[in-house]
Order: C-alpha cells, then structure tokens, then sequence
C-alpha cells in the first residue's frame, strides 16, 4: 500500500488501540463498561435519571487517565502525523487523551473528551482536570450545578461531523484501528470513503463487524501492526 500514489489520509481510531494502554473498552463481552450498563451511564436519561452516579463514573474514569500512558501504536501515528506531507486527520471515537500526549496535532474527538466540560447553562465547553461532581462551576460563566462531562453518548450527535465528511470525500486512503465497526455514524465512514474512491484498510485485533467493506485488513495488536504500518507508508513518502 505504501508504494501507491495517495496524499490524503484519514484514520479512524476506536477502543482497541486504547486498551494496550490499559483502558476498558466500551463495551465488554459480558455486556457492561467499567461494571455499568451503558445505559446507565453514557445517555442523557441516565444523567437526568441519576447524575450523581454519571458524575462518579466519569470522574473514576478521568483518574484512571494519569495511570496509563500512550502506547506504541499512539506514537506511531503522532509520528505519521508529523511527518507526512499530505493532509492528515485523525478522528478518535476515543473520550481519553493518549493521542495527545503522544503528541498527535491534526486530530479531533468526535466522541468528546474526558478532559473537557460542558456547561448546559451558556454552552460553554472547556477544559476540566480532576473530579467534576454535581456542583461544579462553569469556566465561562459561573453557574453551578450545570456543568456535565463533553462527552457525547448515546442519542447525541457526534462532533465535527461536517470536517469529518469533508475529509472522508477527500480522502485517498481511510484507516481504521481498534474500532467494533458497530457504532455509527463511525461504522459507515469506510462505504463513504470507498464510494469517493479512496483505499481502505482495517487495522484491528480481529475482523470488525464491517471488516467485509475494507479493501486490505491486518490483524494483530495495534501496538505492533500500527508501527509497521506506518513505516512503510514514510518510506513510500520519502521515495517519491
């Protein structure tokens, strides 16, 4: 792949790529994540329901952050992105923020992030460290008691939907790694950028629910085929 012309490039990182590091992925075999039923606490009933309980959830997740530390396939790829010289987006389903401390720029959440606060007072997003709670204070404008986790759960509307399409229909090459291919409008990325001509590969443990819509697919962890991956996409780049 790394020998074919292509200068646009975007790559879909989901769960999996986050687990080497440590961190539960979304939804385990049994059915929960971190011992909840999703329903309990990634939707907007639930916080409505329980808030009290969404808040310690989340918070227990925001400290789980300072325990782990990118992992090999998060530092290739902020490699990738500084050092290749055609467009480049990461778009993580991911709410942590390994692919920043491992140094990636052109990247964006669209799931939210854990580090991050919403105010449903003024709109106000920014950033958070440590517990949030029932009664935090917005940044912007002082409220209290209306600030809830930027992360966006089920029934919301992913973010930078409009730069991710626009990216996709540019694209010459769509990656995907670590993702279920179950939760859309991620799992439909791949037939958008295929429609608009472009290579596709998956990079995953195993086959993904879409992994039939993928024009190449290797499987391994990503901490190891991530690398690989991306050494021989530079080495195409400095031959050319």
């Amino acid at each position: 792949m790394a020998d074919m012309p292509m200068r646009n490039i975007v790559i879909l990182t989901g769960a999996g790529i986050s687990a080497e590091s440590g961190l539960a992925t979304f939804r385990a075999s049994d059915g929960l994540w971190e011992d909840h039923r999703v329903e309990d606490v990634a939707t907007p009933e639930a916080y409505a329901r329980d808030p009290a309980l969404v808040h310690r959830f989340y918070d227990a997740r925001r400290a789980r952050l300072h325990e782990v530390e990118p992992n090999a396939a998060h530092l290739a790829l902020a490699r990738l992105d500084a050092e290749w010289p055609g467009e480049l987006l990461i778009v993580t389903q991911n709410v942590d923020d390994l692919h920043e401390r491992a140094g990636a720029k052109r990247l964006l959440h669209m799931h939210g992030e854990l580090n991050s606060g919403w105010c449903l007072a003024c709109d106000g997003r920014f950033a958070w460290v440590g517990p949030m709670g029932e009664e935090a204070e917005c940044k912007v404008c002082a409220a209290h008691g209306m600030v809830r986790p930027d992360i966006v759960w089920f029934g919301e509307m992913p973010y930078d939907m409009d730069r991710i399409d626009e990216a996709l229909m540019n694209a010459d090459l769509f990656v995907s790694i670590g993702t279920s291919g179950a939760v859309y409008p991620a799992a439909g990325f791949v037939q958008t950028a295929k429609y608009r001509g472009a290579q596709t590969l998956e990079i995953n443990l195993e086959p993904s629910q879409g992994s039939i819509f993928f024009g190449e697919r290797r499987y391994g962890p990503a901490g190891l085929e991530v690398p690989k991956w991306v050494d021989e996409m530079l080495a195409g780049a400095d031959a050319e």
